[in-house]
């Protein structure tokens, strides 16, 4: 068999819920030890990692805001390309990737903008200023709810997938927009001083940590969103058996 074919059968044994179930539960607690351990060492050598001279103590809040605003973006990339598995692929797992991932990628997003707050205020003397990076994030925190609200409106779960996965998809030239926002506008907001064509402009003693703590929130958002599928798919399940076993008290009256 050729490796592509047993690609396609892989990714046709996460089609079905009960594989997917059973393959989630097997790894799941992996991904959550993974999480704690790099999040654990990534906060430890950013609390002994030296005060800024310019920052001073207040830098250190870069450990957690910088993984917050990235989880933010990446999170709507995970649910777009769910929703390009719902659209041509017709994937039946992929709906409910959306509606689990769209409330952890909110709390990361109010996390980022929290955090940015309490981070700008000593250093641009205000709590919030309406330039291009922060009212971007703030629209995507504003379309994570609309999507939210969405893929709870229909009764049928099942009916919310075509127009949530819209939505997600044209809501996704926002991330390019955030992502790019320092570059292409006047703004209060640090360029970017990690992703950069020329490598990173930070030193090292700022850099390790950074990517450890955000690998370990990205692992920490993979866990969670196991969690919330799993936790869907049941829910559906006891949905689909409490609606026969109505239907069937009905037949037999």
């Amino acid at each position: 068999m050729s490796q592509l074919a047993v690609r396609q059968s892989r990714f046709s044994a996460l089609a079905n819920p009960t594989r997917f179930l059973q393959l989630s539960g097997r790894v799941q607690p992996f991904v959550y030890g993974g999480a704690l351990a790099f999040i654990a060492l990534g906060l430890g050598l950013g609390l002994v990692a030296p005060v800024d001279y310019q920052q001073g103590a207040t830098v250190r809040l870069m450990f957690i805001h910088v993984p917050f605003a990235w989880l933010s973006m990446m999170v709507w990339t995970v649910m777009a390309v769910s929703a390009l598995g719902l659209l041509v692929w017709r994937h039946p797992i992929a709906e409910v990737s959306i509606k689990a991932a769209a409330p952890i990628g909110a709390a990361f997003t109010l996390l980022a903008l929290v955090t940015g707050s309490i981070w700008g205020r000593p250093m641009w003397g205000t709590w919030w200023v309406w330039d291009a990076r922060l009212t971007s994030v703030f629209v995507l925190f504003i379309m994570y709810l609309g999507l939210i609200a969405l893929t709870r409106a229909f009764e049928d779960p099942g009916k919310a997938g075509k127009p949530s996965a819209i939505l997600v998809l044209v809501g996704f030239v926002n991330i390019p927009i955030i992502k790019f926002s320092v570059d292409w506008w006047n703004t209060l907001h640090q360029p970017a001083s990690v992703v950069r064509l020329d490598g990173p402009a930070m030193p090292a003693v700022y850099l390790w940590p950074l990517l450890l703590s955000a690998l370990g929130f990205s692992l920490l958002f993979f866990a969670l969103h196991l969690t919330a599928m799993r936790t869907e798919i049941r829910r559906r399940r006891i949905g689909a058996l409490a609606r026969r076993s109505a239907a069937g008290a009905e037949e037999t009256r």
